[in-house]
């Protein structure tokens, strides 16, 4: 039965269509980062070839590593927030960590010479210095700021999703305009000029740390004016009753979470750590940066399923997180070929002229932006227009579309590809509608699943739980620059080869025999005298390549088809003694 107090709320809570002015904080904050992120993105990939002589495989490699810790480090500032810091200091030192590794990078591309055929240590030194920044900063940032948006709603406000779908807006306008500023600062055709989008990187980061910390004490708080994600009050932490009211500026189920459970699995959960990440690495050959990824992506599950605070009704909506999670991994492990394996074939075989004018390929990235500020608002309308008529899909069955949307927009290339040689280049329709068909899949996936998070997680792990979900996307990030390794030689790799005067697209295909000296050129010039291989298939076409995504994709597409409604109900139902 309700409560008198339940019925006067309701229709305050609908009354209310407006958004707080956090929101637009929040937003305006996250577009500088995400300008930030990708404006370097788009220059990460090219970078590393074109200054930094590393071939295709190795930069898939570093590009894969960077992304993966890139959201695995929010496990780290998550936990730092929800017992030391708030979210509040968290984002300014991820804010500033950001702005040092962007600045770190220009000072690396700085440092680069005319026609110069070996990097100096300096050069490298800088430029992973600036990565590891930037792994560090995004992990502080990036939980804390996702997990703010839902905090500035009362408890069960319908306007929820909809803030998500305006704050994952503005993530998507700074991934706009960033590529098209960085790209044409930083991918001019002069490799010099890596640095000037670099520096522009850079300084968006600055301008997006300091938007927050001017407004965030007046309107980033909650519905009743108190401010949100200061530091918690650790002083009652260890009291085993839950306050109803609190003064603090934290939620009263944060400040209750015991510490003493945690510290007493410690030792457990580093043995247990050490020997699934110990296993991994051998069964990825000794990849240690992998075998990292997914060991946190087997321990940190366990970590919150053993606290002994769950309740059995929360412990089956954290279930229904980490099924989703494992699902997420196919679906960033295919989309994320954008900055690698997609920015190789924008470079190399897409025709990028127009008239007189030569895109450059960085600018590609900017299409899945567009296309997200263009057709967000569209699904958002579609998505409350089902939902009044009872008959919008469930977030999981979204999640079961987007997978299958993926297939399609890759089925798409591989058809323009089909029957092509390595030295024609494609038109650029190809590229932009499977972006497009990308984007309508992200749509059904990325911001569902953040407002998904929201609503399933218990507060008191409310920031680790996001966490935990940009986890499956370092996952996933590190699968997308395993695939991208796969991709073939081609004119690139050709043209290098032929100026040693060696045959290599014969050597490949098996019509021209390499010799003792020609296998050692190709390794000195870090090219390739094999197809790449997955799964025991060699892949000798782009076609093939761009198949290895459809068949992940579908696959995964179906399974969730099929247990769709099992998680929804788990989602929905209470759990029955």
């Amino acid at each position: 039965m309700q409560t008198t107090s339940a019925v006067q709320e309701q229709p305050a809570l609908a009354a209310q269509t407006s958004h707080p002015k956090g929101l637009y904080v929040l937003f305006a904050t996250e577009m500088w980062e995400r300008f930030s992120y990708y404006g370097m993105r788009a220059l990460l990939s090219l970078y590393m070839l074109k200054a930094l002589l590393m071939n295709k495989e190795m930069s898939s490699l570093i590009y894969g590593n960077y992304t993966s810790l890139v959201y695995l480090t929010p496990l780290l500032g998550g936990y730092m927030a929800d017992r030391y810091w708030g979210n509040r200091r968290s984002i300014l030192v991820g804010g500033l960590l950001m702005a040092l590794g962007q600045f770190s990078l220009f000072f690396s591309a700085s440092m680069y010479t005319a026609n110069q055929t070996s990097v100096p240590s300096a050069q490298l030194l800088l430029f992973f210095l600036g990565l590891g920044c930037l792994i560090f900063g995004n992990g502080f940032f990036k939980p804390n700021i996702s997990s703010m948006v839902g905090s500035l709603y009362p408890k069960g406000d319908s306007r929820i999703d909809a803030a998500y779908t305006i704050f994952y807006m503005g993530i998507n306008l700074g991934a706009f305009f960033s590529p098209l500023v960085c790209g044409t600062l930083g991918d001019t055709g002069n490799p010099a000029d890596f640095k000037w989008g670099f520096l522009a990187a850079g300084i968006g980061m600055l301008v997006g740390s300091l938007t927050f910390e001017l407004l965030k004490n007046k309107y980033v708080v909650t519905a009743e004016g108190a401010p949100l994600g200061a530091k918690p009050e650790r002083t009652v932490e260890h009291s085993p009753v839950v306050p109803v009211q609190t003064d603090s500026p934290v939620r009263s189920e944060t400040i209750a979470q015991p510490a003493k459970s945690f510290a007493s699995k410690l030792p457990m959960l580093i043995g247990l750590f050490a020997v699934v990440y110990a296993a991994i690495a051998w069964l990825m050959d000794r990849d240690w940066i992998g075998a990292l990824v997914f060991s946190a992506m087997i321990v940190a599950p366990i970590t919150i399923l053993t606290d002994p605070t769950l309740t059995a009704r929360e412990k089956q909506k954290i279930y229904v997180i980490f099924i989703l999670s494992f699902f997420v991994i196919f679906f960033w492990g295919t989309f994320e070929q954008a900055g690698a394996s997609l920015t190789f074939f924008a470079d190399e075989q897409t025709d990028r002229t127009l008239g007189s004018y030569v895109v450059p390929a960085s600018y590609f990235q900017s299409a899945n932006a567009l296309f997200i500020i263009v057709f967000a608002p569209i699904f958002a309308v579609l998505w409350t227009f089902l939902g009044k008529r009872g008959a919008e899909p469930s977030s999981p069955l979204k999640m079961a579309i987007s997978l299958m949307l993926m297939a399609v927009g890759y089925l798409i290339i591989a058809f323009g590809v089909k029957g092509v040689d390595a030295s024609t280049k494609v038109s650029m329709f190809w590229l932009i509608t499977m972006y497009m068909v990308h984007t309508f899949a992200e749509l059904c996936l990325s911001p569902i699943g953040l407002a998904l998070v929201n609503k399933l997680a218990p507060a008191r792990f409310a920031s680790l739980l996001m966490a935990v979900w940009f986890l499956a996307t370092a996952a996933g990030n590190k699968l997308a620059g395993v695939l991208s390794g796969l991709y073939p030689p081609g004119p690139g790799e050709f043209s290098k080869a032929a100026k040693e005067g060696i045959n290599l697209p014969g050597i490949l295909n098996g019509t021209t025999q390499a010799t003792a000296e020609v296998t050692a050129k190709l390794s000195s010039l870090e090219l390739t005298a094999h197809w790449p291989t997955f799964l025991g298939f060699q892949i000798t076409s782009l076609y093939d390549f761009f198949m290895i995504f459809v068949g992940l994709s579908a696959v995964a597409s179906l399974i969730l088809f099929l247990i769709y409604k099992r998680l929804f109900t788990m989602m929905e139902e209470p759990v029955t003694a």
